[in-house]
């Protein structure tokens, strides 16, 4: 699946959902990622690692910036995406998970357990491929307050669909100081590892960054028929496809009579 496809998605919805569906209106109005810069993250708050344990927010801060991730460990499109820009821009950077900075990675669906974010764990810690990197990149779960606590803080807006079982919810990232202070936020599914390099470096000294452009990425997927947008996805690459064929059947076409035409002026020369 291309990056992006969400963004391509929304904005060709001239879709009509059904009633029991979010209306895209309030998809629209109650999703987003606000940048609370310097606003303080809840450290107090309640989860769990993928080890089962309980824990504290506040675990994971005190000595390192702290690179933080909002997402659902069983989110069939956006999610993953976020997580794979997250471990390619991680790979790029000179600094290491678990000695410039700390990763944490939550989970906003309060149905999710410890050994899902176990699993998540392993991946994507394997894939980043670092020494250390167990110790310094965690994922974890909660029960729904401290899900919501830890979401207004970060100014991570969400929308739950019961029907569908999904989450509408946009794509982004945030690194705080080691203190606890939000200090930049990163949009999107790419992160490029030199912005976040200076994202860092500016965090490990207590330094609060400045707001940057939003260019949202939201993720729910609605097909009327199945309750998912995954269908429409499927229907845009291949409206995109169709698209492509027709353009290139175009261009041959023009090729062939140019050189056709070519041909019979030279034969009438002769």
């Amino acid at each position: 699946m291309k990056r992006g496809a969400c963004v391509l998605v929304l904005a060709l919805l001239g879709l009509r959902a059904s009633p029991a569906q979010i209306p895209i209106t309030k998809v629209y109005d109650g999703v987003g990622i606000d940048q609370n810069l310097g606003a303080a993250v809840p450290l107090d708050l309640p989860f769990r690692d993928e080890g089962g344990n309980r824990v504290t927010l506040g675990k994971y801060f005190g000595s390192r910036p702290v690179v933080l991730s909002l997402v659902y460990y069983r989110c069939p499109m956006l999610c993953t995406e976020v997580l794979n820009g997250m471990v390619e821009c991680f790979r790029g950077l000179h600094f290491s998970a678990g000695s410039e900075f700390t990763a944490v990675t939550v989970s906003i669906d309060p149905r999710e357990t410890p050994e899902m974010a176990e699993e998540k764990k392993e991946g994507y810690v394997a894939a980043y491929g670092r020494d250390g990197a167990a110790g310094g990149w965690h994922f974890l779960t909660g029960d729904a307050q401290s899900i919501a606590a830890l979401a207004r803080a970060t100014g991570f807006r969400y929308l739950y669909d019961s029907t569908s079982g999904q989450y509408a919810h946009a794509a982004g990232i945030m690194v705080a100081t080691p203190g606890g202070k939000l200090s930049h936020y990163f949009y999107g599914v790419e992160y490029e590892p030199r912005d976040m390099r200076f994202a860092i470096e500016e965090a490990s000294g207590g330094k609060i960054g400045s707001a940057v452009d939003r260019l949202l990425l939201l993720c729910y997927h609605y097909d009327p028929l199945t309750g998912k947008y995954g269908a429409v996805i499927a229907n845009v690459f291949r409206a995109g496809g169709a698209l492509t064929i027709l353009i290139l059947g175009g261009a041959i076409a023009y090729l062939l009579r140019r050189e056709r035409k070519r041909a019979l002026r030279a034969a009438g020369g002769a």
